[in-house]
């Protein structure tokens, strides 16, 4: 293994592994998987609040006077439109609106911006965005990956404890807002978003400010959960994974995210792609189900009618929140309403289903 392919450890592996985490390789990181119950863990971010490492994930500076036009050229929401200290979630699509990746831009000011791509997809979307830069001049582009941390606080006591750490009210910071502050007594650019259907922040701090941040949180009584906790938890509230339930074979529309989508935008590179997926419609889409029998539906498992394979599962496995079976897969459009039955092949039998709407779970909701 060459120096490029070894894992790297996490601003915070030390702590992790203090706290008993197994760890699992991860788009070049040593990431907590779990660190105990991985069902625990889950209800403690549905009941309380749960600590998340997420510094695999990406993080990169756009400044100058072109990096709002160059980043309009590339996502799917209109950049030039975005307020200072607004988030907006949106995907990268390439020139036939296939989707490269979903990821969050967060305006910081006139001219500065930062864009969240997932961990494995980082490279491939800094190399988009540079293959169009030269048509967008003076912007520089800084990956701040592994100088800045990323934690996520989640849950319904989340704000509250995240609070008692900030010298400033983060109770202003409405959804989808963020603001720099200091938390703990680090400057910290905190945002609230997250990818677990619970309300909270996402944390961002000096890398060798983390662990002092965590060990916090959790003497305030945050509980650590790992990547298994997380994905249960994203599944439930219907957020789709890029490489499960997306890539470049998918298109927005396909995938739902359609509100996401502004094509109509003059040198957006794949709004005519778009329009014409928008116009013309689409033949499948990605359908929720719950399972009627007993089994759990698996990634890459058949979706079957009668004799015939329909789709695949993309997502799937246990609610515990729910206690129910629960999954994501690609339908002809006419399997993909709700009420609709169908069935999972798991070892070579039918298990039946039905489609149901998302998100599979709805938390309540406050300011």
């Amino acid at each position: 293994m060459s120096d490029e392919q070894t894992p790297r450890q996490t601003p915070l592996y030390d702590t992790h592994a203090r706290h008993g985490a197994r760890f699992v390789s991860f788009a070049g990181w040593e990431m907590p998987v779990r660190y105990d119950s991985i069902i625990q863990e889950a209800e403690a971010v549905r009941t309380n609040a749960g600590l998340f490492d997420v510094s695999h994930m990406g993080r990169v500076e756009f400044h100058g006077p072109g990096a709002a036009s160059l980043l309009d050229s590339v996502l799917s929401v209109n950049v030039q439109r975005m307020r200072i200290g607004r988030a907006h979630y949106n995907v990268i699509c390439d020139r036939d609106g296939g989707i490269i990746d979903d990821c969050i831009v967060y305006r910081l000011g006139d001219q500065r911006f930062l864009l969240i791509p997932n961990a494995s997809n980082t490279d491939a979307v800094l190399d988009w965005i540079e293959s169009l830069r030269s048509s967008h001049e003076e912007t520089s582009i800084v990956n701040v990956t592994t100088d800045i941390a990323m934690i996520a606080c989640q849950g319904p006591k989340a704000r509250d404890m995240v609070a008692q750490l900030a010298d400033s009210d983060t109770s202003k910071i409405r959804p989808f807002r963020a603001r720099t502050t200091t938390v703990n007594g680090v400057e910290t650019f905190l945002a609230r978003t997250g990818y677990t259907g619970e309300d909270g922040f996402e944390i961002m701090a000096p890398s060798d400010s983390a662990p002092a941040m965590w060990e916090a949180l959790v003497e305030l009584g945050a509980s650590s959960c790992g990547l298994g906790a997380r994905d249960v938890l994203r599944l439930e509230a219907g957020l789709l994974l890029h490489g499960n339930d997306m890539d470049t074979s998918v298109n927005p529309y396909e995938a739902g995210l359609d509100r996401f989508v502004d094509p109509d935008r003059e040198g957006y590179v794949a709004g005519a792609s778009l329009r014409a997926i928008r116009d013309g419609g689409v033949s499948r889409r990605i359908a929720a189900f719950t399972m009627i029998q007993r089994g759990i539906a698996r990634p890459g498992y058949s979706i079957i009618e009668g004799e015939n394979r329909i789709g695949n599962v993309t997502s799937g496995g246990p609610s515990p929140t729910l206690d129910t079976n629960i999954g994501l897969g690609y339908l002809p459009i006419a399997y993909s309403e709700p009420g609709t039955r169908v069935a999972i092949e798991i070892r070579g039998r039918p298990v039946e289903a039905e489609i149901t709407t998302l998100p599979f779970y709805r938390r309540s909701r406050s300011a």
